[in-house]
This record gives C-alpha cells, sequence and structure tokens, in this order.
C-alpha cells in the first residue's frame, strides 16, 4: 500500500529558448544550483518518495541532475497534460498522493507541500495550488465556491466578473494517484493550439462527480522563470530567504 506516501513529477522538458541558453530550462542556475535542484532538496524534506522528471528527448543533462531519480521523456511537446501523462508506465500503480511541479518554480517549501498534500487527503481527488497576487494580470484564475474548486478561467476566456477574482493557479498540483491517469486520459486537443492542458483536469474531475479544491502560497513561491529577468528575479528571492 502506498496511501500515505507522496509521489511528485517534475515537468521539465522545456527548453532555454527565452532564456537565450542552450541549457535546458531547469538546468539555469539560481543561487549556484540548477532550479531542478532546489525543487528536489524541497521534495525529498517533504517525505516525497518517488520523483519522476519528465525530460525531453535530448534531456540528457536533466536526466543526470536528478539521477537517481527515474526520468521519461516527452517526446513531442503536446502541452502540459501530455506531459504528466508521460509519467503514466512508472506511475500507474502508485495509489498515494501525486504531486505535478514545474520545474521552472524552485520557491516552493515544505509547508506548500504538506499544506497542498493534507487538504488533498480530505477526500479531494485534485487540489490545485493558488495565490493572491497584487496584480493578477493575466494568470488563470480559480473559482471557488464554498470551500470547493469549481473551475479554472484562462485569462482570456474569463467574463468580467471572473476577471474581478484575484486568487490565481501556480500551476502546481496534487492529484489522488489512484484517479489520476484516469482523468488524464480523458483530456483532448480539442482547442487552437491542438494541446493537452493540464488544467482541463479539473473540469473532467466534476463532470465525474469528483471533488476538487485549492489551497493558497504566499505570491513569491508561485514565482516562474521564462527570462533572464525573471530568473534573476528568482536568484534575489532565494538569496533573501537563504539569508545571503
Amino acid at each position: 500500500m502506498t496511501q500515505n506516501k507522496i509521489a511528485a513529477i517534475i515537468l521539465g522538458a522545456g527548453k532555454g529558448t527565452r532564456m537565450k541558453s542552450d541549457l535546458p530550462k531547469v538546468m539555469m542556475p539560481v543561487c549556484g544550483k540548477p532550479m531542478i535542484r532546489h525543487i528536489l532538496d524541497t521534495l525529498e524534506k517533504s517525505g516525497v518518495s518517488q520523483i519522476v522528471t519528465v525530460i525531453a528527448p535530448d534531456g540528457d543533462l536533466v536526466k543526470k541532475e536528478v539521477s537517481p531519480y527515474q526520468t521519461c521523456i516527452q517526446k513531442q511537446q503536446l502541452g502540459t497534460g501530455d506531459a504528466v501523462k508521460s509519467a503514466k508506465e512508472l506511475l500507474k500503480n502508485f495509489d498515494g498522493d501525486v504531486l505535478v511541479i514545474f520545474g521552472d518554480q524552485p520557491l516552493y517549501t515544505t509547508d506548500t507541500i504538506q499544506k497542498l498534500v493534507n487538504k488533498r487527503r480530505e477526500g479531494y481527488s485534485i487540489v490545485c495550488l493558488g495565490f493572491t497576487p497584487d496584480d493578477a494580470a493575466r494568470y488563470g484564475r480559480l473559482i471557488m465556491e464554498n470551500g470547493e474548486l469549481k473551475r479554472i478561467v484562462e485569462y482570456k476566456d474569463a467574463n468580467e466578473q471572473e476577471r474581478a477574482v484575484r486568487f490565481c493557479n501556480s500551476g502546481m498540483m496534487c492529484f489522488d494517484g489512484r484517479k489520476m491517469f484516469d482523468i488524464l486520459d480523458k483530456i483532448t486537443n480539442e482547442n487552437a493550439a491542438h494541446e493537452y492542458y493540464l488544467t482541463d483536469a479539473i473540469a473532467i474531475a466534476l463532470k465525474e462527480g469528483l471533488k476538487c479544491s485549492a489551497v493558497e502560497c504566499p505570491v513569491n513561491e508561485a514565482a516562474a522563470a521564462n527570462t533572464r529577468e525573471e530568473l534573476a528575479y528568482l536568484e534575489q528571492l532565494l538569496c533573501q530567504r537563504n539569508g545571503k
């Protein structure tokens, strides 16, 4: 039985193109260590028993960095839902909690991970991690009712009332491992980009009569790096946290 155990899937197949680097994005250094190493350290401290990193076909550098943890290959970049499904063979029999974490978000803490897992164990199939920034800008919104997550609305699809919601989606999620891949298998790519979006898992779970929720983390923890400027900001935040 693995019900009290935690596994994690790190999405690490992104390229460093917008960073103007040949390094895979998750290998970009923050405070002297690759971004993904900070995530691994936090997951280990959180008692995560199994870690799978999704890598690109040419992701040997990432594979070496995360060793001895397992990796799986996302053959084509077909969206976040497709990336997570790449881990199916390695985690299909895992019936504990499964975290999905983006490899360019190295600032999450053990407290936040525990909060997410604890909420999931209250009987939810999926729990999302949200944050409330001063400027919600173009983030996807988490629409809550009576403590339950009813939908995730992308900014471009949101009406005026939904755009007024400031509780935003960080991207990190926690799934019930027993139901996770059944839900993911039902995600389609019937959208403008023809990609499989992980966020569609919420609508599918709710349609199946399952419950979803969300918990909140401090704004800085949800910071991600897509550009050199954002990378420098991550470094500043992490060095402040470490008292450097």
